[in-house]
């Protein structure tokens, strides 16, 4: 008997759950419609964690009608990245129960939105990095990557934002998303100028183009079959590294690089600096020892790793003479390396040879 009234209890909890999840979702759907965005999505916080358990028509009632709320405090410029991201994931969560469960209720709608959030974002992150806005920029062409992730020019865009910005720690992010997923950017690239600007401008595919062009917004258009991004990943990868003084992972990313262009100019300078920031590192562990005979032993153990690591640099400075045989900073570079070493040979044999 005592079992009975526990399952007794327990339905009629779940019950009472069920139709709180219904009325609160009706609340947020009037809040919405009387244009109270901010109101109607802490109502459906309120239910959110209950959803997982919900029946599947609720499920699509609550993720449609979140869907909505975010993407209208997005357009509002309310935390316009934040809740681009929440509609899109509660739009894209109707798609994912609605297959499941085979009720097509929302996913035309649905679908619909995330086209129109789509251009939105794509639009909104160029005219944010033509005003220099390159976070802002670089969130938005993030999120259009996260809507349709077949779209990868939209997360080279949102890499390429954050490091004109100088936000490494994305830039990082959105480049080492890139080279996980093997980016290249091959494929043709569709051009044509837009009347009003002069300006020429990239469309996603032919019909998009077309269609801009048959509007009688654009002209001229041509098609660029674009060289690999591949080299271009790498050394934006490594500098991005360098920049957060991670210099394990530069070294790794240059010499990566280098495996796709042996003649990577800047590869071999930046590798050099470095070697030579690792030097540093070595030195001021150097200077922190005594003098007791564990120490002594220790500067020595250092001090050849020291000269290991400026030996290392000779091959980078020596290649780069070979692709610019009169640069002086190399030069100078590699006259300090041999003087370092006491190379006194090659220093001279250098130092004559250039002229310096």
């Amino acid at each position: 008997m005592k079992t009975n009234l526990k399952i007794l209890s327990m339905l009629l909890l779940i019950n009472v759950a069920a139709f709180a999840q219904k009325d609160q979702i009706k609340e947020a759907q009037s809040l919405y419609d009387k244009g109270k965005s901010e109101e109607a999505l802490a109502a459906l916080k309120k239910i959110e964690y209950l959803i997982v358990n919900a029946s599947d028509e609720d499920k699509s009632d609550f993720f449609y009608i979140k869907g909505n709320v975010c993407k209208d405090l997005a357009s509002k410029n309310i935390d316009a990245v934040n809740n681009f991201a929440q509609a899109s994931s509660a739009y894209q969560d109707i798609l994912l129960y609605e297959n499941d469960s085979r009720n097509y209720k929302y996913a035309f709608k649905a679908n619909l939105a995330l086209k129109g959030m789509k251009s939105t974002l794509v639009d909104g992150a160029f005219k944010d990095y033509k005003a220099g806005n390159y976070k802002e920029s670089a969130g938005k062409s993030y999120e259009v990557y996260l809507i349709d992730k077949k779209d990868t020019l939209n997360l080279l865009n949102a890499a390429g934002a954050a490091l004109t910005g100088k936000d490494y720690v994305s830039a990082i992010k959105y480049y080492e998303e890139l080279r996980k997923i093997n980016y290249t950017g091959k494929g043709m690239v569709y051009y044509a100028t837009n009347k009003k600007t002069k300006e020429e401008e990239a469309f996603i595919s032919v019909s998009a183009r077309e269609s801009n062009i048959q509007a009688g917004l654009y002209e001229k258009p041509r098609n660029v079959l674009p060289p690999s991004k591949k080299e271009e990943v790498l050394i934006s990868l490594a500098f991005s590294y360098l920049e957060r003084n991670d210099y394990a992972n530069a070294l790794k990313y240059y010499e990566s690089d280098l495996q796709l262009n042996p003649n990577c100019m800047d590869c071999y300078i930046n590798l050099t600096y470095v070697k030579m920031q690792l030097k540093k590192e070595l030195v001021n562990q150097m200077d922190q020892l005594g003098n007791t005979p564990n120490e002594q032993k220790e500067y020595e153990k250092l001090s050849a790793q020291k000269d290991d690591i400026v030996r290392s640099t000779i091959p980078y400075l020596q290649k780069a003479l070979t692709i610019e045989p009169k640069n002086p900073d190399v030069i100078k570079s590699l006259l300090g390396v041999y003087r370092s070493l006491d190379m006194i040979n090659e220093y001279n044999a250098l130092k004559s040879g250039s002229g310096m």
